[in-house]
């Protein structure tokens, strides 16, 4: 069987780990499956590129001399925010010729900017989700999932989620067992499901300035099965239920309720992939009260109940030998 070709763009400022951490998963399937992926990188002019850590990459030739891959991987990284024009260019005429278009990170920002998202439901780093959207308006931008998967489009959240997508992508074409192979010899969980939220919800909103605000974030953290109606969240502020719900959505960017709400998700995910608790003991732990309560939460968020979260997360990964 003719293994799929990949071939890595690579520019200047690129994140390092969303060009390594792929190509080592698609590696690892080639050994695991005894024939290699051919695996190639190439950046404009064939010159090597320094990574947003300073590390050098050597490519293997430059993008014209590329021959059009099975696979091509846009990575992200600061290089993405002002990139060349001719790799714009370049991506315009000659990605739709791959079989599959991926994008690790902000690499989205490129594909994006060559037209080549439009019409498209897609993801990126949660913290360019929002310019996503905005700067591109005929794109859907989903800034909840790990990964997307539309069509021969594949789009990854920041960093570590590009080895997630590319786990996905090696289940896709050698099936399970060897992408288990590879997660095992990495360390990593095969897989983490595309959508899983991909930040926590401290990370998703801003520190609040005021101490009182500061203290009701830490609060709800350390008590999702306590009382947090924004009366009750007030009353700790020591503000009016008004004023309070006011005045933490303009530090934090969010409004209480919703915080409490990614707060005991997140919670409850946490318990679901770490603990052998039920379904019920974590309903009540989280702050939810009844198993169904949170199985809404749960298909509303992830798109998928709390007993299928856990089966396809918290699949068991045993030592590599």
């Amino acid at each position: 069987m003719t293994q799929p070709s990949v071939l890595v763009v690579l520019f200047d400022d690129v994140q390092s780990l969303d060009v390594t951490g792929p190509v080592e998963v698609f590696a690892g399937a080639g050994k695991a499956a005894g024939s290699a992926y051919e695996i190639r990188t190439a950046s404009l002019d064939g010159a090597p590129v320094r990574t947003s850590s300073g590390l050098m990459l050597v490519p293997d030739s430059g993008l014209a001399d590329a021959a059009a891959p099975h696979t091509l991987l846009v990575p992200g990284g600061n290089g993405t925010r002002t990139p060349d024009p001719r790799l714009i260019d370049w991506l315009r005429t000659h990605a739709p010729r791959a079989e599959r278009l991926v994008s690790i990170c902000t690499g989205a920002l490129l594909l994006a900017e060559a037209g080549l998202l439009d019409g498209h439901r897609v993801t990126s780093h949660w913290a360019v989700c929002e310019r996503l959207a905005r700067d591109y308006p005929a794109v859907e931008v989903d800034p909840d999932p790990i990964f997307v998967r539309d069509g021969k489009l594949a789009t990854s959240a920041g960093v570590t989620a590009g080895i997630d997508l590319a786990l996905a992508l090696v289940e896709e074409d050698h099936g399970r067992d060897i992408a288990l192979t590879v997660a095992r010899h990495l360390v990593v969980f095969l897989r983490r499901p595309g959508n899983q939220a991909q930040f926590s919800a401290q990370l998703a909103v801003q520190t609040a300035r005021r101490e009182p605000l500061r203290d009701v974030q830490q609060h709800i953290t350390e008590h999702p099965e306590g009382d947090l109606s924004v009366e009750a969240l007030a009353a700790r502020a020591r503000l009016s239920p008004r004023h309070f719900a006011r005045a933490f959505q303009e530090e934090t960017g969010m409004t209480p309720g919703r915080y409490v709400e990614r707060v005991r998700l997140e919670q409850a995910r946490r318990l679901l992939e770490d603990t052998p608790d039920g379904v019920e003991e974590i309903s009540r732990a989280c702050g939810y009260g009844t198993p169904e309560a949170m199985r809404r939460a749960f298909v509303k968020v992830l798109g998928s109940a709390p007993a299928e979260y856990r089966r396809r997360f918290h699949a068991p990964v045993q030592p590599a030998h």
